[in-house]
């Protein structure tokens, strides 16, 4: 075996034997720093894509942090949302032909004022049921007395949640409207 190692040592030229016994080899570093920067892109993604998988998926769950009481005002009450079944109601237009057509959706207020003193959420148990006729009968007297154009004005909505407000306030205090959204709202001339 040494034998052939000498002998191919022998045939080799002395040039090639002189490079290949003192020079190491010399390995480009671009190349190589490129390939561990691809590499550590790679490994954040896929361990970034899996993260992202699991937490989406509920395998993992998430517990979100409540914010600390002391940030939330004492004074907010809790609300329940009473969904008006839409109204159609004839406008005093000089036409007598136009309407609107109104859907509304109620905030009212969980808490109830009994002797003065205001109940507790838990006691103050929201009724889950469509407006009674009082509530229904104000909104309908208010939208009634409305014009077209007075509805299509640039605060015509506005002005009209403003006047819904007062009026359900005055006319049902049991009912304690926080604020009231529109569902629907069609003005035809």
């Amino acid at each position: 075996m040494i034998a052939l190692i000498t002998g191919i040592m022998a045939t080799t030229p002395p040039i090639i034997q002189t490079k290949i016994t003192s020079d190491p080899v010399k390995v480009p570093m671009m190349p190589v720093l490129i390939a561990v920067v691809a590499g550590v892109v790679v490994a954040t993604a896929v361990v970034g894509g899996v993260l992202f998988y699991l937490l989406r998926s509920g395998k993992v769950p998430i517990h979100a942090t409540v914010a600390p009481t002391s940030l939330v005002p004492a004074s907010s009450a809790k609300t329940h949302m009473v969904v008006l079944e839409p109204l159609l109601v004839n406008l005093m237009d000089a036409s007598g032909s136009a309407y609107l057509r109104a859907g509304l959706t109620l905030q009212e207020s969980d808490a109830v004022e009994a002797n003065g003193k205001k109940a507790k959420a838990e006691e103050a148990k929201p009724v889950e049921r469509e407006a009674d006729a009082a509530v229904r009968d104000t909104i309908l007297s208010v939208l009634s007395r409305e014009t077209s154009e007075q509805l299509l004005a640039p605060d015509g909505k506005d002005r009209l949640k403003k006047e819904l407000k007062e009026a359900l306030a005055q006319h049902n205090p049991d009912t304690k409207v926080v604020d009231l959204f529109f569902t629907e709202f069609l003005v035809q001339r």
